[in-house]
This record gives C-alpha cells, structure tokens and sequence, in this order.
C-alpha cells in the first residue's frame, strides 16, 4: 500500500538481562513497531463534505429565493418616499372583508405548516452514571494477581497482559465483576443477568430520583449491550424489575460495540419526533464477564486489559415545557458505518480460538481503519458545526488543490525535498474544530488512541483532560464512557449555557458516530455523581 510506511512508529524495547543462552549477562534490545492512526485530516474525500451539507440544507430552493425576493422588495420600496409609500398602502389600495380573512387565514395556515413540520427539539433532562461498589475495585497489579491464582493463564500471557497495563492509562481504581475469577472457565447466563441488571438498576434508580418521574411515564426504552445479550432481553427486565406500562416502545441493541451509545440516542431520538409529549430513557452498558478471555491468544487477550465496569441511563424528553429544566439540547447526530469493507468488518470479532475459548479479538489494524472512519465522520460532521470563517478557508484551499493538483515525481533528495514543499503548499486547509466545540467527550478507548486523536485534531490536553480521566479511573467502559466524561466536565463546573458538547465514539463493526450537544443553562455541580469523591485528584499526570 502506498505510504504504508507513514502509518508505522517504532520502539526500542529494553528487555533486561539475558538470564541464560550465549547472551548471558548481557543487555538486550528489541524494536517494536506499531502502526498509528492515520493522519485522516490531510486528505479528504469530497462526497463526504457533500453529504455533510445535504443533511445541513435539505431546503436550498429557499435560501435561493428568499434574498431575491427581500433584494426586488427593498429596490421597490427603496424607491418611494415615505408619504408615497403611505398613500400606495392606504389611499390606492381597497380592501374588503373576504380579502382580509383570506390574507390573514393563508398566513395562518402557512405559520401552523411550517411550525407542524418543524422536527420537535430533544431535551436531555438528566443521566447518571454506575459507581460499582468499593468491594469490585481492582488494581493493575491485583488484576494481574488475581488472574494469576485463577490458574487460567500461562506466565506468558500474564507477562503480555501486565506490560499492556503499563502503558495503558488505566489506573488502579478500575471496577471488575467477581465472576472473571471464578474456577469456571466462562461466565454462565445468570452471572451475566447479575452483573448488568446491578448496573442498570443502579443508574436507573439515580436517575428516576434526580428527575422526579416515575418509571410509567417512560414511552420509549433503548437499551444497548454490544455482547450480552440474553431472552428475555435487557429491556425487558428492566421493564419487568419497574413494571413499566404496557404500550411502552422498548428496544434492545445488541453486537453494536463501544459507539452503540450514540445509535440508542438516534434511535431514541426518532421514536420521539413520531410520539409527541413523551420521554425516553437510554441505558448503555456492557457485561465485562463476556470481554473476559482465558486463552493464550495475545489479539483477545487486549480487551481484558481495558474494558472495565460501567453504565449510564440518560432521560430524553421532546416536551416543549421541559426546556426550562432541560440540561442539553440535541443538535446533531452523523453516523459513520463502514462494514462494507471486509477488513473494516473483521478489524473487532468476536470467535473462538483455537482452543475454542469464545473472545473478543482486536486486530493490528485497528489504528487504521478506526483513522479512516474518523476521517468519514468528521468531514461529514465539519459543514454541520464548523463557523463559516473555517468553511471558506476549507474550500479555498480544496478548491486549490482540485485546480492545481502536484504532479512532481521526486527523483532525488533535492527533488524529494522541493516535492515535500509542493505538497505542504497544496495539502487541504485543516478546519479547527476547537471553534466548533468547547467541550470534547471522546470514547475512553486507550492511552494510544487518545494520544493519536489529540494530535490529529490538533487539541489541547484540556479538551483530552475529561477522556483521559475517565480511562485513569473508570477505564474502557465501552458505550457509555462519554457519559462518565460529560459527568466529569460538570463535576468541574464547565459547563456554561450555550455551551457545544461533541461526543465521539467509535466501535466494532466498524462504526463512528457523533453526538453535538448545546448546554440550555449553565449546568451547576451535581450532588450525585461518580466523582464526587475524587474529582479534586483530577487532573494527574495522565
């Protein structure tokens, strides 16, 4: 592939003292090389930033006429002096009662159509987070223990496991399930109701108290859990466990992976614009017990190192009168899939190994392919959110680019270098999306992932600083870790009125999607939330 070299990085690895062997006693060195996240933001496909102002103008036809028409009746009127525009409107004009009442009864009906086809606001009344209990919190170096003593891995898989934590950015008060160490070699069905009806009915508890509503006002239900997914469903036995009503629109997304907290909230999103006057509670979690993988394969032994315990029920409203107690309000959500592509496709796949132990496995392409479909998503998301300053300065210099094209093939050092500076001069204006936005929730993924994507949208470490503390101290909590970053910014007090908050979460499949938010009031510290604790300890040397 060309320019396959770009997306390699390499490490050398200090690997001690030769214990035995010829080398004995001496200093050994490895190089390691990793593949990075593409820089998607210097280059662009065009009928992404097309798609992107579809959704923004779904109605050019007025925009092109409206001004023609303010233009012909301002040189009208601009003509006329103020005694003959009087005399034109009052004295030449006769009017009689059938005249009036039809003007009035058209700008009645075109008011009334134009409000009628307006889609209904989404309000965001609240969320809570899953704070596990004290009793399930693990350290890196207790998990690497326990696993140990569990017996169901070999030094080598422990070694490669303790070295990925290392480097991880996951802290030492990360939440795991008991069941991960049971003598059994795989987590049974009812382990897996335990583990995500605690966490689901914890955030839904917290939730219902905080916004004062009980369970049977809930029209719409969308729960999300990419690999536990049992019959009867999540969202029944949350239906079951508050006896919610009978008629209530329930949803149940399964195999979606860490961006299906976003797709819940499209969904839940369009539920409401076809149901007036209701609410809908989203819940996104995952069952960490089913990432779990005992087997010696190093690509499934990953998520072990990362996913950790977590859920979140977000309160959705489309009710005019919940604007005054309304937190956010939803602005946009773009969906980026990319499982036409087979590599795409297989790049986070769950399957057996060779043993036949059931895991998750990651694959070496991950960085690259998770790059591309950022990209997508981001210059669809771009003419949506960016300010026009930014889009004129975009598509002067794409426009450029198209125009005048490098055409230097370099031959030579001199010519490479001169070939370089070509191609910086005509590489595509990168749009500045800390104009768009004030707030960052980005999927706590990794250190590595972080690390990429803050360089390549070219941020600070305070607009990383909530993803990175998510990941120090609840880790990889899948689908609903931007909810635990939203709860951190408020912890912090941040969030102001009118404020723009994009979260981005990517996933398997594979998927990208965003979320834009804008703050309706000045958010002020909650009196329940995750960090309550601890938020003074934040940030750290992340």
């Amino acid at each position: 592939m060309a320019g396959e070299h770009t997306l390699l990085s390499t490490e050398i690895v200090n690997r001690g003292v030769e214990a035995s062997g010829p080398d004995a006693g001496s200093l050994t060195f490895s190089v390691r090389v990793r593949r990075r996240l593409p820089d998607f933001l210097q280059s662009v496909n065009l009928k992404y930033v097309k798609l992107g102002y579809h959704y923004l103008i779904s109605h050019a036809i007025y925009l092109a006429t409206i001004p023609v028409l303010v233009l012909v009746f301002s040189a009208e009127v601009g003509s006329l002096s103020r005694e003959e525009l009087w005399k034109k409107m009052w004295e030449e004009t006769s009017y009689d009662l059938a005249t009036v009442l039809a003007f009035f009864g058209v700008l009645v009906f075109t008011i009334s159509v134009y409000f009628m086809s307006r889609p209904r606001p989404i309000y965001l009344i609240d969320f809570a987070c899953y704070r596990p209990s004290d009793d399930l919190k693990v350290s890196n170096e207790e998990l690497i223990e326990q696993a140990r003593k569990s017996g169901k891995f070999d030094e080598d898989s422990l070694a490669f496991q303790s070295r990925i934590l290392k480097t991880s950015g996951i802290g030492d008060e990360t939440y795991v399930p008991k069941t991960i160490f049971s003598p059994s070699n795989c987590a049974t069905m009812k382990d897996g109701r335990a583990e995500t009806s605690t966490a689901m009915f914890a955030a839904l508890d917290e939730l219902f108290e905080k916004c004062r509503i009980r369970p049977k006002d809930v029209g719409v239900l969308v729960v999300n859990c990419s690999l536990f997914n049992p019959t009867p469903s999540l969202s029944a036995m949350i239906v079951n466990h508050y006896k919610m009503r009978g008629n209530i629109l329930s949803y149940n997304l399964g195999g979606m992976g860490c961006s299906a907290g976003i797709i819940a909230i499209d969904l839940a999103r369009d539920m409401l614009q076809a149901n007036p006057n209701n609410y809908a509670v989203v819940v996104s979690t995952e069952a960490v017990s089913f990432t779990w993988y005992t087997g010696k394969n190093r690509s499934m032994l990953i998520p072990n190192c990362f996913f950790r315990m977590g859920c979140s029920a977000v309160l959705l409203s489309n009710r005019r009168r919940d604007f005054r107690r309304a937190k956010y309000r939803l602005e946009h959500i773009v969906r980026t899939h990319k499982g036409a592509d087979d590599r795409s496709f297989r790049c986070v796949y769950q399957e057996e190994d060779e043993q036949r132990i059931k895991g998750l496995s990651i694959s070496r392409d991950l960085m690259e392919i998770g790059g591309h479909a950022l990209k997508t998503n981001i210059t669809t998301l771009g003419p949506l959110v960016l300010p026009f300053s930014e889009q004129l300065l975009f598509f002067a210099a794409l426009l450029y680019r198209y125009l005048f094209p490098s055409k230097t093939t370099p031959t030579s050092s001199s010519s490479s270098s001169s070939a370089a500076a070509a191609a910086a001069a005509t590489k595509p204006y990168i749009p500045d999306y800390k104009l768009a936005f004030e707030h960052f929730c980005i999927h706590a993924a990794s250190r590595g992932v972080l690390d990429q994507l803050q360089r390549n949208l070219d941020l600070t470490d305070k607009h990383l600083e909530a993803s990175r503390a998510v990941l120090h101290r609840f880790g990889n909590t899948s689908s609903s870790s931007i909810w635990y970053e939203l709860a951190y910014l408020e912890a912090k007090g941040r969030v102001r009125g009118g404020d723009r908050v994009w979260q981005l979460a990517f996933g398997s499949g594979f998927k990208c999607n965003s979320a834009v938010w804008r703050a309706v009031k000045r958010v002020r510290r909650p009196t329940r939330s995750p960090w309550l604790d601890c938020i003074d300890r934040y940030p750290v040397g992340l």
